[in-house]
Order: C-alpha cells, then sequence, then structure tokens
C-alpha cells in the first residue's frame, strides 16, 4: 500500500476500477515527487554553501524516512499510524529546513500528505505549521523575506492540500458508486431467484388448486351418480319377484359399490397428499436453506398445520416480505440466526421473521423518512401488505434484534373444501 491510498485503505474497501490507474499514477507521481524535491533541495542546498556531504546525507535521510513509510503503513494501515509517521516526516524535514533553507521544496509534499492522510481539521493545523516553517526558514538562515516568500508558499500550500482533499474525495465517491453498483447487482440476482420461487410457488399453487377442483367434480357429480346408482338397484332388488331380475339388480349395486369405492379412492388421492406438501411453505424453506448456505445464519421454519391454502396473490406478497425481510437480516442485522413463522391467526394468516442481530432505534426510523437503503425495504413491505388490507408490525431495539410481523386478512385467503374430508362422508344413501 502506497502513502497515497493509505486513507483509501482506511476508509473504502477498494475504489471502482475505473479510479485504480489514477490511483497507481498518483502514487509514482508522489514518489517521483519525493525524489524530485529532496535532489533540487540538495542540488540548492549546496549551492547556497552547504558541504556536500551534509547535504547528501540529509536528502538521503529524507527519502529513507519517505520509503519507511509506504513499508510501515503496509503492514499496519491505520490511520494513527500514518499520522505518526507524518509528524516523523515533519520533524526530519524541518531538521533538514535547519541546515539550508532550500529544503523548504519539500513542503509541498507535506501539504498533499497532510490533506490525503489526516482529518480536515488536523490536517489544515498541520498545512498551516508547515507554511509558518516555510515563511520563517529564509528569514532564520538569510536574515530577510519577500512577499514572493509568503504569498507564493500560501497559494501552493493551498492548491497542494485542495488537491489532495479533492483527491481523497473522488476515491471515496468512487468506492461508494462501486458499493452501489454491487447492491444493485446482487438486488437483481436476488429478484430473479424470487421470481424464480414466484414461479414455482405459482405453479404448485395452480396444480394443487386444479387437483382440488377435480377432486371436488368427481365427489360432487360422479360419486353421487354411482352412489344413487347403487341405491336404485338396492331399491329395485327388494321388490321385484323375478329372480333373473333380483340377480342382475344385485350384480349392478355390487358394480356401483365397488366403483364408489374407487372414486373415493380417487378423490383422496388427488387432494390430500398435495396438501400436505404446501407451495408456499416450500418456497419458504428454500429460501432460507439459500440463507443458511450463503450467510451462515442459523435457520428454523414453523408453519402451523391448520394454515389455510392461500390464493396466489397472498402468497406472492408473503414470499416477497419474506425475502425482503431476510435481505435485510443479511446485510445490515449481523445476526447468528433467524427464525420465520407462518401462522394461522384466526382470521388472518401472519409471517414473522425475527433474528437476533444489533437491532436499530425503532423510533428514529419511524420518524425519519430518509434513514437509509434497509428503511425503503421495510416500508415498502407494509405499502405492499397494506394494498391487500393487511400491515406490517416491527419490533427492535438496537442491541435487542429485530421481529417484524406481516399479516393479512383471511378475506382473500378462504379455505376451499378439503376433498379427502369430503370424500370420506358416505353419500345419501349412507348418511
Amino acid at each position: 500500500m502506497s502513502l497515497v491510498n493509505a486513507p483509501l485503505t482506511l476508509a473504502e474497501p477498494s475504489a471502482a476500477p475505473y479510479i485504480r490507474p489514477a490511483a497507481r499514477a498518483m502514487e509514482i507521481g508522489q514518489y517521483l515527487m519525493a525524489l524530485l524535491l529532496t535532489t533540487v533541495g540538495a542540488i540548492r542546498a549546496i549551492g547556497d554553501g552547504t558541504a556536500v556531504p551534509v547535504a547528501i546525507v540529509t536528502g538521503v535521510a529524507i527519502l529513507v524516512w519517505h520509503t519507511a513509510g509506504a513499508l510501515l503503513l503496509t503492514r499496519s494501515p491505520s490511520r494513527r499510524t500514518a499520522a505518526w509517521w507524518l509528524l516523523g516526516f515533519a520533524a526530519v524535514w524541518v531538521a533538514a529546513v535547519s541546515i539550508s533553507a532550500e529544503f523548504v521544496w519539500l513542503a509541498f509534499l507535506l501539504w498533499l500528505l497532510a490533506g490525503h492522510l489526516l482529518p480536515l481539521r488536523w490536517g489544515l493545523l498541520f498545512a498551516t505549521v508547515v507554511l509558518a516553517v516555510v515563511i520563517v526558514a529564509p528569514i532564520l538562515h538569510h536574515g530577510t523575506t519577500s512577499y514572493a516568500n509568503v504569498f507564493g508558499p500560501l497559494i501552493g500550500g493551498v492548491f497542494a492540500f485542495g488537491i489532495s482533499r479533492g483527491y481523497l474525495q473522488l476515491l471515496k465517491d468512487a468506492a461508494e458508486r462501486e458499493r452501489l453498483v454491487t447492491s444493485l447487482t446482487r438486488a437483481q440476482h436476488e429478484m430473479a431467484e424470487l421470481q424464480d420461487e414466484l414461479a414455482h410457488a405459482q405453479r404448485q399453487s395452480g396444480a394443487i388448486a386444479e387437483r382440488t377442483r377435480i377432486s371436488r367434480d368427481i365427489h360432487d357429480t360422479i360419486a353421487q351418480g354411482v352412489s344413487s346408482i347403487r341405491l336404485l338397484a338396492h331399491a329395485g332388488g327388494g321388490r321385484t319377484q323375478d329372480a333373473q331380475a333380483a340377480r342382475t339388480l344385485a350384480q349392478i349395486e355390487q358394480l356401483a359399490g365397488d366403483s364408489l369405492a374407487d372414486v373415493r379412492r380417487i378423490v383422496e388421492s388427488l387432494a390430500p397428499a398435495e396438501l400436505e406438501d404446501d407451495a408456499l411453505a416450500a418456497a419458504l424453506s428454500r429460501m432460507l436453506q439459500r440463507t443458511q448456505d450463503e450467510a451462515g445464519l442459523q435457520t428454523d421454519l414453523h408453519i402451523d398445520d391448520t394454515l389455510p391454502l392461500l390464493p396466489t396473490e397472498v402468497e406472492v406478497a408473503l414470499l416477497r416480505v419474506a425475502q425482503s425481510g431476510l435481505a435485510n437480516v443479511r446485510l445490515h442485522a449481523q445476526a447468528e440466526r433467524v427464525v420465520m413463522s407462518l401462522i394461522d391467526a384466526d382470521d388472518a394468516v401472519r409471517l414473522d421473521i425475527i433474528d437476533d442481530g444489533a437491532g436499530f432505534d425503532l423510533d428514529a426510523w419511524e420518524s425519519d423518512a430518509d434513514a437509509g437503503a434497509s428503511s425503503y425495504g421495510l416500508r415498502f413491505m407494509r405499502a405492499r401488505l397494506r394494498e391487500l388490507g393487511g400491515g406490517l408490525d416491527i419490533e427492535s431495539a438496537p442491541g435487542e434484534g429485530t421481529a417484524i410481523s406481516a399479516h393479512l386478512p383471511l378475506a382473500v385467503a378462504t379455505r376451499h373444501p378439503d376433498p379427502g374430508e369430503a370424500a370420506t362422508s358416505e353419500p345419501e344413501e349412507s348418511s
């Protein structure tokens, strides 16, 4: 890590790809600037009467300290380390200026590093001290100064410090844009996965609804017709005196009874097994399993046995709430465990998502319309549920995890009659 990139490492994980070439150019330019300014200072110091060995040793000391800073910050990339190294560099520079005022040329490099390595307030203070040294050094060495020795360094210092701060802000903005692009890409990927989940859930729901409809139709038409044939054959066999006719009617009654048993088995095989493998439950289970695999969270899913069969629009809303809620847990909660429950709440269906993460200040969130990216997710959930006559309840506190509860009325999720239950009831003749 170079001195130029030190604050980026401290504040941002990475810069955008198109910024990295500029960062590399700044890094090389910084080393060349240090070498050039030190060389100029040493040559001018020799020309000003400083002994050659002294000027060379001073220049080498400056370059050694500068190079040591790059190595030090590579091993310990912290703002505190950078600040202490910069103070040491300033001390070496002041010692060089005390030998010859010509080493004030290195002030330009110090201003650049101050704007890049120090917070704004401390950077301004440091730059001011450096400027004071630059102005005072000619007076101490030569006894005189000029307006050029004051306004020149002042303009150069402002220019160098401003460039450094602007470059730092550019890197931060680039890293922020890259994070945003990464977030959008991840959201697009999650949305595509959600669409697949919804499509699968809709196919499952459609298949279950169709099988349920067929089983009800068979029970209400064919089963009742065969039952009526059985009743009529039984009644006719009891009234006829013709032995041949009685035998025929008995055979019809037996065949009708066997056919009715077959129809009942068909109705039972159409409905109950599929209804146990609920499409919404399966989709939520897959979603939690993926969260566990990708984020390392411990996940649990609880589903009430009495949960009714929900229409597609309700399943879609609950799936979107689950997807958005789990995304918030992964991105913001810093949780170790998340529990999801799908509950039959008498006149409503409820989806609860509870995590043991960091939580947040709920009152501040409720009062702040611009609370952040996670805020939009929660608000969109609430708006979607309200469109279907439901709502979203949130409980959270810093350090105490978060619980969200999405609820929808069962007025749009009325349970269909269970064909399996209907099939177990006898037709009219058995009532």
